[in-house]
């Protein structure tokens, strides 16, 4: 199957992610075609890289979640792969030159990305037992969010990320259900990426941030094995992180440590508005 830069759109979702998502731009192909999906609303950044770099549109939007927006940035994509990137991310100079040339030996595929440059941290997970002779292409069960590109023939109108996921697992899920459609999803091994993890929001490390991936991580987890499994399945599977997050909290809150008490109090708060069965709700500004 032929990937080029006339077939391909880079689909990359910012969130105050000024300071980084330029050495992500100046790292693409030249003159691939981008769009950015501008969650944080800054104009400024819209005027300054849609004059900086060629092909590139911006598209400002309301925050609605890592997988809602990165549907925005696939329908309104008219090549047939979108590039799903994070801007913390960064190609290498031979990066998109070997996944062409790999990919020529695929005939079909639903998801697939090059391998995480630190090998001690890969960027996919294999549980089952594949035909993974090719030396450039190995066939796993899912792919990390922050890097995959999607072939968008593999997928019914609308079916892409799941949008009650505002942050969290949306690419597990939906590796989940790629597989379950007995469709493949590759990594492409003699193809490299560079993630600088944890910085694709220049806030990173804002309270309201932390309370907020915090909050999510505990919902998302829920959600995740209620869509998949049950409800008691789901239960049990937060059960621990339910538990230990009362107790901390309660703990943190008696040795006046503010910032461990909202640690702990954040996760509280998602297990037990997935419990309630309510819907991903919330937010910051």
């Amino acid at each position: 199957m032929e990937i080029n830069i006339e077939n391909t759109t880079f689909i990359i979702v910012t969130y105050k992610s000024e300071k980084i998502i330029h050495s992500c731009l100046d790292s693409l192909p030249e003159n691939s075609l981008k769009i950015i999906i501008e969650n944080s609303q800054n104009l400024n950044l819209k005027t300054d890289l849609e004059k900086k770099y060629k092909n590139l549109k911006v598209l400002i939007n309301q925050n609605s979640g890592f997988g809602a927006s990165n549907n925005l940035g696939i329908n309104n994509c008219n090549t047939q792969f979108a590039y799903i990137l994070n801007p913390d991310v960064s190609f290498r100079k031979d990066t998109f030159s070997n996944l062409s040339k790999s990919c020529l030996g695929i005939s079909d595929f639903a998801i697939l990305s090059p391998m995480h440059g630190n090998k001690n941290y890969p960027n996919y997970k294999i549980r089952n037992n594949y035909d993974n002779k090719n030396s450039d292409i190995l066939e796993v069960d899912d792919i990390d969010g922050f890097s995959m590109l999607l072939n968008k023939n593999s997928f019914e109108e609308k079916s892409y990320f799941d949008e009650n996921f505002f942050l969290y697992l949306e690419n597990n899920d939906l590796c989940l259900r790629v597989r379950k459609a007995n469709k493949k999803i590759y990594i492409i091994k003699n193809s490299f990426i560079d993630h600088k993890g944890g910085a694709s929001s220049d806030s990173e490390s804002s309270s309201k941030l932390e309370y907020l991936k915090n909050w999510h991580w505990m919902w998302s987890k829920f959600y995740y094995h209620y869509k998949h499994d049950n409800y008691f399945y789901a239960s049990l599977k937060i059960f621990k992180n339910l538990i230990s997050a009362l107790f901390k909290t309660i703990f943190y809150s008696i040795l006046k440590n503010a910032k461990k008490k909202d640690f702990y109090k954040a996760r509280l708060n998602g297990c037990i508005n997935g419990l309630l069965l309510k819907k991903s709700w919330y937010r910051i500004d």
